[in-house]
C-alpha cells in the first residue's frame, strides 16, 4: 500500500468527546488549601485521642507485656520478622512499637501521636489518589473528609494495637497512587515502586492481600484494554498475595472461633448479608458503635428479624448499583471497590467472637464515599448541587462531633467495655472481659462482680469461672475457687490455666501433693506456661526442694523475663538458700520493673542486712514505709537508730 492510497480519517468532536463520568468539567473551583483545612480539622478532632491511656485490650499482647519490643538488636528485629503476635504476622509494626518502646517507654502520647499522624497522612494521600483516579478536585476532597472524619474509622485510629490498619493503609493507598500513575506512565520505575510499596503494605498487615484485585478493578474502570499483558504485570502482585495468605491462615489459626459451625448453612448465608448490610448502613447512620459486635445467641431458636431482612436489602443495592445511569460506572467500581477490600473480614471463616468490626471500614468505605463525591460533582441543576453540598457540610459536622465523642470511649479498658456492656447488657462475654481488666488492675472486689454478672448470663461460662476462681484466690477463699475450678476442668479438661489456678486453691488448702499434680498437669499441657513454672516453684521451695525450686524459677524468668513477681520469686528461693547476694541483684531487678512495689524493697531490705549492709536496708525499708508497708516500720525502729 502507497502512501498516496492511504485516506484520512475524518476527526469529528465524536471521538474527542470525554467521559461523562470522570472527566466532565467540574462547576466550581476548589482551592488548593482545601484538604489543609480537612487536616487541621482532623488533627484537632483526633487531638483528644492523643491523651488516652493504652486500652490493654491487645496492646498487652503487642506492647506493654510484650518482652521482643524490648529488644533493640539484631537478633530482637530478626524474632520480630520471624514470629506470629495475636494471630497475626506483622513485623513492620512491630518494628515500629520496638522503636517507640526503646525512645518512649511505655508513654502512651508518643504511641497515639504516631497512630495519628499516620491517618492524616492517610487522608492526604486518599485525597491524592482519588484526585488522579478522577481528575476532580471536589470529588478528591469530599472522599479524603469523609475518610479523615467519618466515626467507624475511630477504633483503627485511636485503638494503639490497631497501628497495623492506618500503617497498612499508607502503603496501601500509596501503591495504589503510585499504579495509576503507572496507568498513564508505564514507567518501569513506577511499576517497581508499586510492588514495593505493596510488600511494605502486606508486612504491616496481611488485610493488604486485596490490592491486586482492586488494580484490576481500576484497569476495567479506567477502561483499558484487557489483553495477556494487564494480567502479567499483576502476577508478581498475586504471588505476594499467596504468600502472605498462606502466612495468615497459619498465624491464625489458633485465633478461629466454632461460631461458624454453630449456625446452619442457612443462617450463615443470612448472617453474611447482615454483615455486609450493616457496613453498608453504618456509612450513613453510625451509631450503636462498638469494639465489640457479639454473635447472636440463639439458642437453636431464628436468628434475630433483621438478619433476614439484610438479604432483599442487598438485592435492591444490586439492582441500583446495575441499572443504567450517568454514574453507573462509579457505583459498579465503587461498589466493587468496597467489596474486594473487605471481602477477606467478613468472617466466613470465623476468627475471635465479632461478627462485625468497625476497623474493617477504614479503606473499604473509599469505594463507597467515591460514589458519593462523584454524583455531586456531576450534578448539573444548581439548586440540587446546593442542597447536596449542605447536606455533606451537615454530614461532615456531625460525623466530626460522632468521631470526637467516640475517641473518649477508647481512653482505657475499663471505659471501653463499660460502653461494650452499655451496648449487649445481656452478652456474658463484655462482663467476663471487664472482670479480666479489673482483676489486673486489682480491684478484686469489682472484677468479682463482672464474673458473677456473667456467670449469670452463662453459668458454664468456662474462661469466667477460671477467672473468678482466681479471684476467689486472691480473697483466700479456696473453697469457693476450688468448687469453680472443678466445675471448668469438668467442662473442659485441656486448659492449663484451670489447673495452674486450681494447684493455686489446694496449695492454699495445704494439700501440697494434689497442688503439685495440678501444676504438673498444667505444664504437660502448656509447657511453656510461666505462671504454673512460678507456682510450682513457689511449692518445691516450702516443699524443702529448693534446687527443684530454683530450676523451675529460672525456666520461668527464661519465658518471661520482664515480669517482676518472677524475679521475685527466684529472690526468695536464694534469699532459703542463704544467697543473698543473689536474692539483692534479684530484687532490685524486680524494683526496675515495678518501681514502687513496697513489698520488694521490703524484702530486700532483708537480704541487705543479712549481707550487713544495714545503711542500705534502712534505704529500703524508709522507702517501703512511704509506700504503706507497716511492718517496714517494725524493722526501721530495730536496726536503723
Amino acid at each position: 500500500m502507497t502512501a498516496q492510497s492511504v485516506k484520512k480519517k475524518k476527526i469529528t468532536t465524536q471521538h474527542l468527546k470525554p467521559l461523562k463520568t470522570n472527566l466532565q468539567k467540574e462547576s466550581f473551583r476548589i482551592p488548593s488549601w482545601a484538604i489543609y483545612a480537612v487536616l487541621v480539622i482532623t488533627a484537632l478532632v483526633y487531638a483528644r485521642a492523643l491523651f488516652n491511656d493504652f486500652a490493654t485490650w491487645d496492646d498487652n499482647g503487642y506492647i506493654n507485656e510484650n518482652p521482643d519490643i524490648r529488644d533493640f538488636s539484631f537478633n530482637g528485629i530478626k524474632k520480630i520478622f520471624s514470629s506470629f503476635y495475636m494471630s497475626n504476622f506483622q513485623p513492620l509494626t512491630m518494628l515500629t512499637y520496638m522503636v517507640e518502646f526503646r525512645l518512649f517507654g511505655l508513654n502512651p502520647f508518643p504511641y497515639h501521636l504516631f497512630s495519628v499522624l499516620l491517618h492524616l497522612i492517610n487522608v492526604f494521600l486518599v485525597y491524592k489518589f482519588i484526585e488522579k483516579l478522577s481528575g476532580k478536585k471536589f470529588t478528591s476532597l469530599f472522599v479524603a473528609a469523609l475518610f479523615a472524619l467519618h466515626p467507624m474509622h475511630v477504633e483503627s485510629v485511636a485503638w494503639i494495637a490497631e497501628r497495623k490498619d492506618v500503617l497498612y493503609t499508607l502503603f496501601y493507598i500509596a501503591a495504589l497512587l503510585v499504579y495509576v500513575n503507572y496507568y498513564h506512565s508505564h514507567k518501569t520505575k513506577d511499576y517497581l515502586l508499586c510492588l514495593f510499596l505493596f510488600l511494605f503494605s502486606l508486612l504491616s498487615k496481611s488485610a493488604a492481600v486485596t490490592l491486586p484485585v482492586v488494580m484490576i478493578a481500576i484497569d476495567l474502570y479506567k477502561r483499558r484494554k484487557i489483553n495477556i499483558k494487564m494480567f502479567l504485570e499483576k502476577l508478581p502482585f498475586f504471588a505476594l498475595s499467596l504468600l502472605f495468605g498462606i502466612v495468615a491462615l497459619f498465624s491464625q489459626e489458633e485465633a478461629r472461633s466454632d461460631y461458624s459451625t454453630v449456625y446452619s448453612y442457612i443462617d450463615r448465608i443470612f448472617m453474611l448479608s447482615y454483615t455486609l448490610s450493616y457496613y453498608i448502613t453504618q456509612l450513613f447512620a453510625p451509631f450503636h458503635l462498638s469494639a465489640m459486635h457479639y454473635y447472636p445467641f440463639t439458642h437453636g431458636g431464628p436468628l434475630p428479624w433483621f438478619f433476614y431482612v439484610s438479604l432483599p436489602f442487598l438485592l435492591v443495592l444490586v439492582w441500583w448499583t446495575v441499572k443504567k445511569s450517568t454514574l453507573r460506572r462509579e457505583k459498579i467500581f465503587g461498589v466493587m471497590f468496597f467489596l474486594i477490600v473487605i471481602s477477606i473480614m467478613l468472617q466466613v471463616i470465623a476468627v475471635g467472637a465479632a461478627i462485625v468490626a468497625e476497623r474493617y471500614t477504614y479503606v473499604s468505605y473509599i469505594g463507597f464515599f467515591y460514589i458519593a463525591g462523584q454524583w455531586i460533582s456531576n450534578i448539573q441543576k444548581q439548586k440540587l448541587k446546593k442542597m447536596a453540598l449542605i447536606i455533606s457540610a451537615l454530614y461532615l459536622l456531625a460525623f466530626s462531633y460522632l468521631t470526637w465523642d467516640r475517641i473518649k470511649v477508647w481512653e482505657n479498658c475499663i471505659v471501653l467495655f463499660t460502653d461494650v456492656i452499655k451496648k449487649y447488657p445481656n452478652h456474658p462475654d463484655g462482663y467476663n472481659t471487664r472482670g479480666i481488666f479489673k482483676k489486673n488492675l486489682e480491684d478484686y472486689q469489682g472484677a468479682l462482680q463482672d464474673y458473677n454478672k456473667s456467670l449469670q448470663l452463662n453459668p458454664v461460662f468456662n474462661d469466667c469461672l477460671i477467672g473468678r476462681g482466681s479471684v476467689f484466690i486472691e480473697f483466700k477463699d479456696y473453697k469457693a475457687a476450688l468448687a469453680d475450678l472443678n466445675l471448668s476442668i469438668e467442662i473442659d479438661s485441656t486448659l492449663a490455666n484451670a489447673y495452674n489456678n486450681r494447684g493455686m486453691a489446694l496449695q492454699g488448702l495445704n494439700d501440697t501433693a494434689a497442688a503439685l499434680r495440678d501444676f504438673n498437669k498444667a505444664l504437660l499441657l502448656e509447657p511453656e506456661h510461666q505462671g504454673a513454672y512460678n507456682n510450682r516453684s513457689i511449692l518445691k521451695a516450702i516443699m524443702g526442694n529448693l534446687q527443684g525450686a530454683l530450676t523451675d524459677a529460672n525456666k520461668a524468668l527464661e519465658i518471661s523475663p520482664d515480669e517482676s513477681i518472677e524475679y521475685c520469686t527466684r529472690a526468695n528461693i536464694r534469699t532459703f538458700m542463704k544467697d543473698y547476694q543473689g536474692a539483692v541483684e534479684d530484687y532490685s531487678k524486680g524494683l526496675q520493673l515495678k518501681p514502687d512495689d513496697n513489698e520488694i524493697l521490703f524484702n530486700r531490705g532483708l537480704a541487705r542486712l543479712n549481707l550487713n549492709d544495714t545503711a542500705g536496708a534502712c534505704e529500703d525499708w524508709h522507702r517501703s514505709l512511704e509506700l504503706g508497708d507497716k511492718n517496714a516500720e517494725q524493722m526501721i525502729n530495730q536496726h536503723c537508730k
